[in-house]
């Protein structure tokens, strides 16, 4: 039988062997293979196609980079501020087309978005905002209030009629499988925790959504009332009239310029540039473009080799459980992961000062006390300057502590300063539904605190609370210590309250308002830079590197990463609760707070 194993064993290595010469000889021929950059002809038109979400900053996996050499180019903050910024100095450029349908971005990364289009105009170039039959909703027409014109074709959809925020509660559903949850929290705002409990919200909760939703409804009336030259009551007036033929009345409101089918829009910006109906349009897209180097459109670079580095996290915060994709991103923040990337930008000579740019609902109690610790460390060496995204919240606020400087966008949804434990009692699923009987034997009193398949007596009860109780404290004194308040009067802040950026600035819990290129020209100035250059973190890893450095079960799992299985936002929450180690103190928002 050892010798069959044997033979097996290296039967699977020589497969494994092979797999990966063939993958590497392929990888080879396909980057031998050079790709001329794309030609920019005069009068050009740069499209780009807005939809679904718009992150701060695209990876993309090495296998994607070598299939497609323009896929670090995807639309994300950076690669729209790089690419407007060209296109602004570009002589062959003479506008931009944007075609625009539903978005979901954090209104955050909209405000961000909307600042760099503005910085696009001031260059006198046109900006032309158009839809197709899927339409606007409020945040794509948010960055449409920008263009110089907004055009729709005479018959979609136009969506004008405000924001909700949905709430979604497991209460019933646990009772009729037989799951009773066992909940330990700190705060009366901590909400993450009520879905399991109640099957409506607190008027906590309510009241702190009602506050974010508020905070987008006020940025985007102000951003229409300044477009369409209407007062913010007219504006309102309209999201609350019936939604009968909106695009009608849009465009008899000013809200959209012209009713017209893409080639009509086509038509309009062919007598724009000056061509006439027989000619071709010179369009380039946005992936393209962005091969194209700065220096050749345009662009000057600062000559300085001085950086500021600038540490993209993004996600959960998780204890790294080896789980992680290599291939790409893991959609989780480690303290593995930020302390590699912290210290390879502090043993640079180049690099002057760090900006994290952070979002993140939070996670794990103990990760986020983790990454705390590394960048107050870098602090000591180098300025550090935390910059809050859509959501830095819980963990994510706690991990900006470490910082010595904290900017947040108006709309970043951000505090949270509250603490939980969630376990699940499962006895009556088990034993009652499904039939199942345990017997536990144990050599001292504790030693079963965690199992699931029994309730916890008091005083097991009153263990897990005080350890809740305690990470509240630990939380409490990190942001004291940070923002230069007492204890208690971060407790009265705190409690698991969520703020929009404004409000928490208002209160004391971030110092400025603004955007990461904010908080890059702070991280700048603290560091006493004129020039700078920007250095992103993580790095793209090449296909070679990953492959190499992996051993034979991570082959497997780099093969199993081809085929990704993708579920909602709230069941991808639910599993990261459910999967992890159990009596883990999270620091994490309500299962989602989703502003559509």
């Amino acid at each position: 039988m050892t010798f069959f194993k044997s033979f097996l064993a290296s039967c699977l290595g020589i497969f494994v062997s092979v797999i990966l010469l063939m993958l590497v000889f392929f990888i080879f021929l396909v980057s031998s293979s050079s790709q001329p950059l794309p030609d920019v002809k005069d009068n050009s038109v740069l499209t780009i196609e807005m939809t679904g979400n718009l992150p701060a900053r695209v990876l993309p996996s090495p296998f994607e980079t070598y299939f497609d050499p323009a896929a670090g180019n995807k639309l994300s903050l950076v690669t729209l501020k790089e690419n407007l910024a060209k296109a602004a100095a570009d002589d062959r450029i003479k506008g931009v087309w944007i075609k625009a349908n539903l978005m979901s971005a954090p209104w955050a990364n909209l405000e961000q978005a909307y600042d760099h289009l503005k910085e696009y105009k001031e260059s006198g170039k046109f900006l032309y905002f158009s839809t197709d039959d899927i339409g606007m909703n409020e945040q794509s027409y948010y960055l449409a209030t920008v263009a110089d014109s907004v055009f729709s074709p005479p018959y979609t959809n136009f969506e004008f009629d405000g924001f909700i925020s949905q709430f979604t509660f497991y209460t019933d559903m646990l009772d009729k499988i037989g799951v009773e949850p066992e909940i330990f929290r700190v705060g009366k705002y901590k909400s993450a925790v009520e879905p399991f409990l109640e099957t409506s919200a607190s008027p906590e909760s309510r009241q702190q959504i009602s506050e974010i939703l508020n905070a987008a409804t006020s940025t985007f009336t102000e951003a229409v009332a300044a477009k369409t030259g209407r007062s913010v009551e007219e504006i309102t007036e309209l999201m609350n009239s019936a939604p009968v033929n909106r695009l009608e009345t849009a465009h008899e409101f000013g809200l959209i310029d012209d009713l017209l089918f893409e080639n009509e829009v086509e038509h309009l910006i062919k007598e724009r540039v000056g061509l006439t109906k027989d000619y071709d349009l010179n369009r380039i897209s946005f992936k393209k473009y962005g091969q194209i180097p700065a220096a050749s459109a345009g662009v000057e670079s600062p000559s300085t080799f001085d950086r500021i580095a600038v540490i993209y996290a993004d996600g959960a915060i998780m204890p790294d459980l080896g789980t992680d994709n290599p291939l790409g991103s893991s959609g989780t923040i480690t303290a593995e992961n930020i302390q590699k990337q912290v210290n390879e930008a502090l043993n640079s000579s180049s690099v002057k000062a760090l900006v994290v740019h952070i979002n993140s609902p939070g996670g794990s109690a103990t990760t986020s006390d983790l990454i705390w610790n590394t960048l107050k460390t870098a602090s000591e060496k180098k300025p550090v300057v935390a910059s809050m995204g859509g959501v830095a919240a819980s963990g994510g606020y706690y991990m900006a502590m470490g910082a010595d400087t904290v900017v947040a966008n108006a709309n970043t949804i951000t505090g949270s300063i509250g603490i939980f434990n969630l376990l699940f009692n499962v006895k009556e699923l088990t034993e009652d539904k499904i039939g199942l009987d345990f017997e536990i034997l144990k050599t001292h009193q504790y030693a079963d605190l965690l199992d699931l398949t029994t309730p916890f007596t008091p005083a097991e009860g009153r263990v897990i609370q005080q350890n809740v109780e305690n990470g509240y404290e630990v939380f409490l004194n990190r942001v004291a210590e940070a923002r230069g308040m007492t204890r208690d009067e971060v407790h009265e802040l705190a409690q698991g309250r969520v703020w929009t950026g404004s409000a928490a600035q208002e209160v004391g819990l971030v110092d400025e308002i603004g955007s990461i290129d904010d908080a890059i020209a702070i991280a700048a100035e603290m560091a006493g830079m004129e020039e700078y250059r920007i250095e992103n973190y993580p790095k793209q890893k090449g296909l070679f590197e990953v492959l190499m450095s992996g051993t034979e079960a991570k082959v497997y799992s780099y093969l199993n990463s081809w085929f990704p299985f993708t579920s909602h936002e709230e069941v991808r929450n639910l599993r990261m609760l459910m999967n992890q180690p159990a009596g883990q103190n999270w620091m994490i928002l309500p299962t989602e707070i989703s502003i559509r």
